[in-house]
């Protein structure tokens, strides 16, 4: 599987994913640190790419949706933005709303069995 379809795949596979350096826990740089917090304020969780941890993925996520910057931040396979964009949609109350929508129209009825 090539870079790019991992890439689709983990989009398309989780209602909130961010591609950033680093994991959530431990944030390889300011920006991804920032971002993944305010998705950790959101209160649901979410999935992670470390991008430093997969070099094809480091090299080609920025053609995936023509964004050339790190993190990158996808609700329900859109791109939302980076780190600045996601900040400004947490401070407005925005980015909660679509976390939380999100994980309620990816969220399996009660008696599925999945």
């Amino acid at each position: 599987m090539s870079a790019l379809e991992r890439i689709d795949q983990a989009v398309k596979s989780n209602p909130v994913v961010i591609f950033m350096k680093g994991t959530p826990k431990m944030p390889q740089c300011g920006f991804s640190s920032r971002a993944s917090q305010a998705l950790m304020a959101c209160g649901e969780e979410f999935a992670y790419v470390n991008v430093l941890a997969d070099p094809e993925i480091f090299q080609d996520l920025p053609q995936y949706a023509n964004w050339p910057t790190f993190p990158q931040v996808y609700i329900n396979g859109e791109l939302i933005g980076g780190c600045d964009i996601t900040l400004e949609m947490y401070q407005k109350g925005e980015l909660q709303q679509m976390v939380k929508a999100a994980m309620q129209s990816n969220a399996t009825p009660e008696g599925d069995a999945a």
